[in-house]
């Protein structure tokens, strides 16, 4: 491909346009429990929504805040956001307080899009917050709920308001692949979140680096269960736009409707991601396990029993390596051969793997990963408003992942470990420095350290060794219900151990989280799942 048809290849938003005249009545977003549009109704809504927010005084280069579940308004405000090149920065939904707030200034939003049933914990955090001038909520089912009453600090509207009387901008000047497809905070590991810069190239080499596209036709669909503040919620629209195929979306994974809903809507494809593999293989076996439509599926981590994985349920998996920064720059084949390999470097990426002074390390020898790309636009475009992090990170030309593998003389990469602290639960990252920010702040906790416990279901589970106060009497019951107040769900701490005392390095009085990490789950740990303590939703 020469460097004209490089630049000339159409993102998301000038597909879906072209489809929208090409092929307007074929389904192309289906919501499970909720409405259905075709690429045409999707397109002409995605660029009202941008004539909407144009009004409001939204324009290139802004960033504004979406906080929505998968569905058609967080896909009209993406898409719409786009066209005036403004960009989507995707907020976790269940993020609260100071998290919360923190993206909201570090964004440097003024608009935020937020579901009614999340508009509390914004409004909660609004006085931290003095950049947002404007909120705009969905109500994405039932009764249209009333907006706050006047007094608030900032002008709040509905949707419809946004809606009401606007028509189409044209489909005339569509991103670019250097254009900003979202700002996606992945977590922090020695500091806050940071909030990645996501160009367009990179969103379409992430569709098609996944599965290859000529694989794929218009009777395809793929199911999607991902949240929108990931790129796992979004490449699907970009893949499905590209072959013609369908989305079918529900707001988030559950493991015993997945199979349910699959064969109900005819899906042929989707991705395991995490623990979902390991909570669909441990269901009871059934006689119609191998009785469903899909027939391809992204598996990362691959499980150990993969090839029985495939044989039950009757399909093919296909592994990758892939980053929030990056994309996937691994992939296997069909049905790979073995669970520890992520498969070999994809076109278009060159791959070493280096020592903490950046050279390069023998074959067999573990190694940081470091990447570049022979086409601009298909890697990340930095840290927002974080230079020294982005200059760190792209040093000597290349772009450094933070993560351990090893390869083979055939060219197999195997990931090995996280170099960074943070923890992944459950297709989530999570920074054990913002949980340990977290536990600090409790009356009776002098410091603490959180650190990865292998799970059970695959990844890792969230453990926090802690230094008491002298004289407290927190029990590890009390700190997880303070916990379960001030932060995700997803981050509260399964286990909790009591110290004297941290391990740290004599030097710099650095925490030495590998023997916390090496001691794992001991006599003294407390496990919150074994107690039989559950947290409200």
């Amino acid at each position: 491909m020469t460097s004209d048809q490089r630049r000339a290849r159409p993102m998301l938003n000038a597909v879906l346009a072209q489809r929208a005249v090409e092929q307007p009545d074929r389904p192309f977003v289906e919501i499970i429990d909720g409405p259905s549009l075709s690429y045409a109704e999707l397109d002409v809504l995605c660029r009202r929504w941008a004539s909407g927010l144009r009004q409001l005084g939204v324009g290139e280069g802004d960033r504004v805040v979406t906080m929505l579940a998968p569905g058609v308004d967080a896909y009209a405000a993406w898409l719409g956001l786009s066209w005036l090149r403004a960009i989507d920065t995707g907020v976790n939904t269940e993020y609260r307080g100071q998290m919360l707030a923190y993206i909201l200034n570090n964004s440097g939003a003024k608009v935020a899009i937020v579901q009614s049933n999340w508009l509390d914990r914004l409004l909660e955090v609004l006085p931290e917050a003095p950049a947002i001038q404007k909120i705009i909520v969905s109500q994405p089912r039932g009764p249209v709920a009333a907006l706050p009453a006047a007094g608030l600090p900032v002008e709040a509207l509905s949707v419809a308001d946004l809606l009401d009387g606007v028509d189409a901008v044209p489909a005339d000047n569509p991103p670019r692949a250097r254009d900003m497809c979202s700002v996606t905070y992945t977590s922090g590991t020695t500091g806050a979140s940071k909030g990645v810069l996501f160009p367009w190239g990179l969103m379409d080499a992430s569709a098609r680096g996944s599965i290859p596209i000529d694989e794929l036709g218009p009777e395809d669909a793929f199911y999607s269960p991902f949240p929108m503040h990931h790129g796992s919620g979004r490449f699907p629209l970009a893949l499905m736009a590209l072959c013609g195929g369908r989305v079918v979306v529900r707001d988030r994974f559950s493991g015993t409707q997945f199979w349910e809903d699959v064969r109900k809507y005819g899906c042929t494809m989707s991705a395991f991601v995490g623990a979902m593999s390991a909570f669909l293989w441990n269901q009871p076996p059934a006689d119609d396990d191998a009785d469903n439509p899909l027939r391809m599926a992204l598996m990362f981590p691959v499980v150990p029993q993969h090839r029985e994985f495939q044989d039950r349920f009757a399909l093919r998996i296909r592994t990758l390596y892939s980053m929030t920064e990056t994309g996937p720059i691994i992939a296997s084949g069909w049905s790979p051969e073995e669970s520890t390999s992520c498969g070999r470097v994809n076109p278009g990426y060159e791959i070493r793997l280096v020592d903490e002074d950046d050279y390069e390390v023998p074959e067999g020898t573990i190694g940081e990963v470091i990447v570049r790309a022979d086409e601009p636009w298909v890697l990340n475009a930095g840290y927002l408003d974080l230079p020294d992090a982005t200059a760190k990170a792209w040093r000597n030309g290349w772009f450094h992942t933070g993560d351990a593998m090893r390869s083979d003389k055939d060219g197999n990469y195997y990931f090995v470990d996280r170099i960074k602290d943070a923890i992944r639960r459950r297709g989530e990252n999570i920074s054990s420095f913002e949980v340990e920010a977290h536990v600090n702040t409790h009356p009776d906790v002098l410091e603490s350290a959180a650190v990865a416990v292998p799970s059970e279901w695959g990844e890792d589970e969230v453990k926090v060794v802690v230094v008491r106060r002298p004289g407290s009497e927190l029990t590890p019951p009390a700190l997880v219900l303070f916990l379960a107040e001030v932060m995700p769900r997803f981050m509260v701490p399964r286990y909790v151990e009591f110290t004297d005392e941290l391990p740290k390095t004599e030097a710099t009085l650095r925490v030495r989280k590998v023997e916390l990490r090496t001691a794992g789950v001991t006599e003294r740990t407390w496990d919150r799942e074994a107690a039989g303590m559950k947290l409200a939703l």
